[in-house]
């Protein structure tokens, strides 16, 4: 009798979690694919049909390809700033900062604290023409007198590396914690310098870190439409810029359910492979 009421307990435990998904993931995505599957031809006074129309997803793939690939580069682009920025300064704060390493995390998590959209502002006016980094990159010749940072794939990626930083940092830095400072030791006591201990023991054991925060930062980063929107052009539109555009200004939402499904289902391939190809283990 007590096994059975400790498998109804665990069921129970589980409910809410289970009624939270129902409720905003699965019946939201239920909508999206049908609304994906709409006659886009649908009159102004009937609206939609439902004919289980999949040229929708032909057409989308046909018309954005280009703009779906240049979110992905994007999106890698931020991942492996955030990855080699984050590494170092998680190292920082897991093994060398001491006394000062909760001010450091809070450090790290302060930005959270503002909106996202004043955070991206913020880089609006650090990038403008009349900053001082563009100020300085055209006193020492990085950039000709004529040239702009703001409304270039630069400004868009430096916004999604600054954005999505910390969602790097937090795992890389919960691995690092977790690593033995002995096994440095030992490394130096059989005559291994420090970079070949990094390779063969810090960076193994902090590989559930990496990709942790490599998906973390990775998956958010392919659907952002505010960098784009703020720091970029119509030459740097992401494909969240145009699924945002599909449902709110057009009024298309067959199209758009077609590209947002397209995107999730393309996302969720790559992961799988992803954590394929690095190791479930890596992820406990």
């Amino acid at each position: 009798m007590a096994p059975l009421s400790r498998k109804r307990t665990g069921y129970l435990l589980i409910l809410p979690t289970a009624l939270w998904l129902g409720l905003f993931f699965i019946i939201p995505f239920y909508s999206l694919l049908a609304s994906s599957l709409f006659d886009p031809t649908g009159s102004d006074l009937t609206g939609y049909h439902m004919t289980w129309h999949f040229r929708n997803y032909v057409d989308v793939l046909v018309e954005y390809w280009p703009i779906m690939i240049r979110s992905f580069v994007y999106a890698g682009i931020a991942t492996i700033f955030c990855l080699v920025l984050g590494y170092v300064l998680a190292y920082a704060i897991a093994l060398k900062s001491g006394r000062w390493k909760n001010i450091m995390l809070v450090l790290v998590i302060a930005p959270f604290f503002t909106s996202f959209l004043l955070r991206t502002l913020s880089w609006k006016l650090i990038l403008g023409d009349d900053g001082f980094i563009v100020s300085i990159m055209k006193h020492l010749w990085l950039l000709p007198p004529e040239g702009h940072l703001l409304a270039s794939p630069v400004a868009v990626v430096a916004g999604l590396t600054y954005n999505f930083l910390p969602f790097m940092i937090l795992p890389l830095y919960a691995s690092l914690e977790k690593v033995d400072t002995r096994l440095h030791e030992a490394s130096s006591d059989l005559y291994a310098n420090p970079a070949k201990t990094f390779l063969k023991v810090t960076w193994p054991l902090s590989l559930p870190g990496v990709v942790a925060g490599t998906l973390l930062t990775f998956i958010p980063a392919s659907g952002d439409y505010i960098n784009a929107e703020l720091l970029g052009s119509t030459n740097e539109q992401m494909i969240g810029n145009v699924v945002q555009d599909l449902f709110t200004t057009t009024g298309d939402y067959a199209h758009a359910g077609a590209l947002s499904v397209i995107l999730m289902a393309i996302i969720v391939v790559m992961v799988i492979l992803y954590i394929r190809k690095a190791g479930t283990e890596d992820l406990l």
